[in-house]
């Protein structure tokens, strides 16, 4: 019989991060959409403690066998375990178990609780497709029992690794044909977006049909679940207009009319878009956080492959630039966080496309495929109103050295150099 090369699993950056946790006592949570590869970092934390000699167990929720099992209690579970071959591990070692799919069973917080308060013997590492789902059916507080990380599709430095290409980011004086390469891989990295699988796909024919699959499958099929969607046209009307529109600020009347849907139906299915990690609304900055509830946000899709998808029904051979500007956006959720990022804009249309504030510091940065379109009189004014310390420009095409040197000019693949 011939034997069968097993599937790479290709390193996370995050999973640096999660390993920190592995030997606490806290429960870790992985939040995120389908497909953007939590499943594979359950994986690779596996392969980590088996090389430690730690004895792990895996369930997969997805399967209603495990799910009646675990719903039927603690005690059915523990009893699974042992039946398992692992009653001695639990009398005299820590045994390290995933779970994925954790919003599969009808209670996931007050199983998780048990565990945690009675079973200290027992480390649980568990994946939910949505912190829509999650936060539905965490009924009970889990403070201070959970540790929370949010799984995103692949960051640009993550794609670069799952196409075996080398780049030290820390090296800043790289080759003209070095960047011309990793502007190449962006194009790529823009045009298709960061789903693992669509990634790893060579063919443009297969990665159009991947992601069209992504969409039928998880992205309608989930919200239709979630938000019982009574007319499936008007809900698919309202994702097209919404990617065609990521970038820009939201008009929820607007949508209402067009895809001819209640204000509030819109509104529902703008939260459960957002809480299944397809979309951000991103809100406005300002000194004034009362201020901020009441302003108009901006529609970001993570994924901008996805987007075009929904958007254009078609991969497109050139970047667009709302587009460029969600790869940016997708880009500094993932080195920042999506919570710390934010859009300007004031009455008379003087605008910043992404604010950056974390803690007490701001940083605007403006984002243009072509540097030389770019307009300081927003940036300038914006500086002159908060003296921030430093000035930027996310560009794709070649720097503009001869021009605007207040401005700091970055490629994409140099948003880790932001500094505050």
């Amino acid at each position: 019989m011939k034997n069968i090369k097993p599937k790479k699993i290709f390193s996370r950056i995050i999973v640096k991060e999660i390993k920190k946790y592995l030997f606490a006592d806290d429960i870790i949570v992985l939040h995120g959409a389908r497909q953007v590869g939590k499943t594979s970092i359950l994986n690779l934390l596996q392969n980590y403690l088996k090389e430690k000699k730690c004895p792990v167990y895996y369930i997969d929720l997805e399967d209603s066998r495990f799910v009646k099992i675990l719903d039927s209690g603690v005690n059915e579970f523990i009893k699974h375990l042992e039946e398992e071959g692992y009653k001695a591990t639990l009398e005299k070692k820590r045994l390290f178990v995933f779970i994925d799919e954790i919003q599969y069973l009808s209670n996931p917080s007050q199983f998780l609780k048990l565990i945690a308060d009675h079973h200290k013997n027992i480390k649980l590492i568990v994946s939910g497709s949505s912190s829509f789902d999650i936060k539905n059916k965490f009924k009970d507080s889990l403070v201070g029992i959970t540790v929370n990380f949010e799984i995103f599709n692949l960051s640009f430095e993550e794609f670069l690794i799952f196409k075996n290409y080398y780049w030290n980011h820390k090296i800043k004086n790289v080759t003209e044909k070095k960047q011309n390469e990793l502007r190449e891989f962006f194009k790529e990295y823009v045009l298709y977006g960061g789903y693992p699988k669509i990634v790893l796909t060579p063919e443009s024919e297969q990665k159009e049909k991947y992601l069209q699959q992504i969409i039928d499958t998880y992205i309608k099929k989930d919200i239709r679940d979630l938000a019982d969607i009574k007319d499936i046209t008007k809900f698919n009307k309202l994702l097209e207009v919404l990617s065609s529109q990521s970038g820009q600020l939201l008009n929820v009347a607007e949508l209402a009319n067009t895809c001819n849907i209640a204000s509030q139906t819109v509104e529902k299915y703008l939260f459960i878009l957002e809480n299944i990690y397809i979309i951000k609304l991103v809100k406005p900055f300002h000194q004034n956080i009362r201020s901020e509830l009441f302003k108009t946000p901006k529609i970001f899709f993570y994924d901008s492959g996805l987007a075009q998808m929904l958007w254009l029904k078609e991969l497109q051979k050139e970047i667009l630039g709302n587009i460029f500007e969600t790869a940016i956006f997708s880009e500094l959720v993932k080195k920042h966080g999506k919570d710390n990022i934010f859009y300007w804009r004031t009455k008379d249309k003087k605008e910043i496309d992404f604010i950056l504030r974390i803690k007490n510091q701001i940083i605007p940065i403006e984002v243009k495929l072509h540097f030389t379109r770019f307009n300081p009189t927003a940036i300038n004014y914006f500086n002159e109103k908060y003296k921030v310390k430093k000035l930027y420009c996310a560009v794709y095409n070649k720097k503009d050295d001869k021009t605007n040197k207040k401005i700091e000019q970055l490629y994409p693949w140099e948003i880790d150099d932001v500094k505050f």
